[in-house]
């Protein structure tokens, strides 16, 4: 069999385990879901995570290697989430991939959660170096042009919430169920976005910084004004994503020519990736400014949007493609790790 490499994530509430080659074959894809723990408290408890993943990582790692008829002796490297993340979590899938890459004295990659995310669309669609990344998920918003494995640079990111974070949050005070963000695009679908002039923060200054707080702030107002009726709640979630959207592309419009001025390649990509990424509405609107502005889009399946393990191993992938050193065993696991922060030594890059 081909040599394989483990993945392992486990920064939020997904206990996930991938095996993936060098080529970019997937041989295994298991995701635990977390989403009945933490309904009824109204978000991710960090503690019951953490308890959560140490029950269930064995059994998502066992099930990848029988998905992939794999055995021990099939494995090159073992890699795993080692930030940003609840650190509990984070820790746990960093002991175990320590564990086995010691018990079968294999390299061992720490990769960023968001360089995970940032590097699936080379995977999926084979996106050259280097490219717009425009990274968007429930604690991150962000945008960087990404010219190799460790190699970021920023051109602006969320001065407070992220774009996730507003959906969650928004979809909370609207009695919606976890996940925040999914829930508010099925109900936006019914709706009217024009129904409430929510603002868009931002977009008449220079520059690709974004603020989502006042955003989500005009949605507990709204919410609160229209008497939480629940015949105003699609408009509402319509209108939260159309904002949210139209702050995206304007951002995102500014980072393309910055992009373009910065690197003279003659074909220009920019990626969306990210859990908000599966946000069609939010998919349109950057697919058609891509048209706009001359550059080619790409966006991962949804299933690779949100959290995974095959972006985990991939990253490793990646790492060990272009001929870059394996993480030290002595490696900490970060609750903070930005991308900017990161250089062809990763593992040394402040935390």
């Amino acid at each position: 069999m081909t040599k394989l490499i483990l993945g392992i994530e486990t920064s939020c509430d997904e206990t996930a385990a991938a095996l993936v080659d060098c080529d970019g074959n997937i041989h295994a894809n298991q995701i635990s879901s977390q989403i009945s723990e933490h309904q009824h408290h109204g978000g991710v408890v960090p503690e019951i995570a953490a308890r959560a993943h140490i029950d269930r990582i064995r059994g998502v790692i066992s099930a990848a290697m029988d998905e992939a008829g794999a055995k021990n002796s099939d494995l090159r490297a073992v890699a795993a989430t080692g930030g940003p993340g609840l650190i509990g979590g984070v820790v746990v899938g960093t002991v175990t991939a320590k564990a086995i890459a010691a018990a079968r004295d294999l390299p061992y990659y720490a990769i960023n959660h968001l360089e995970g995310h940032a590097l699936t669309a080379r995977l999926t669609h084979s996106v050259p170096f280097p490219f717009l990344l425009l990274l968007v998920s429930g604690g991150h918003s962000q945008l960087l042009a990404v010219e190799g494995p460790g190699q970021y640079q920023l051109y602006g990111a969320t001065l407070d919430d992220a774009a996730g974070e507003a959906f969650d949050k928004s979809a909370k005070v609207m009695g919606l169920p976890m996940p925040g963000g999914p829930n508010i695009e099925h109900l936006a679908s019914q709706g009217d976005a024009s129904r409430f002039d929510l603002p868009r923060p931002m977009i008449k200054k220079p520059g690709c910084t974004m603020s989502f707080s006042g955003l989500k702030t005009a949605v507990i107002q709204a919410w609160e004004h229209c008497g939480k009726a629940a015949s105003e709640a699609p408009h509402l979630a319509a209108s939260l994503q159309q904002a949210v959207a139209d702050c995206l592309v304007n951002r995102s419009r500014n980072a393309m020519r910055q992009f373009r001025s910065d690197y003279n390649n003659e074909t220009l990509d920019i990626v969306v990736s990210g859990g908000v990424a599966a946000n069609q509405t939010i998919r349109k609107g950057l697919e058609t400014l891509a048209k706009d502005e001359g550059f080619c889009f790409h966006a991962p399946p949804i299933a690779l949007c949100t959290d995974n393990a095959v972006m985990i191993a991939w990253a490793a992938a990646e790492y060990i493609n272009a001929g870059l050193a394996a993480s030290p065993r002595d490696f900490a696991p970060r609750p903070r790790w930005p991308l900017a922060e990161m250089s062809s030594s990763p593992w040394s890059a402040a935390s």
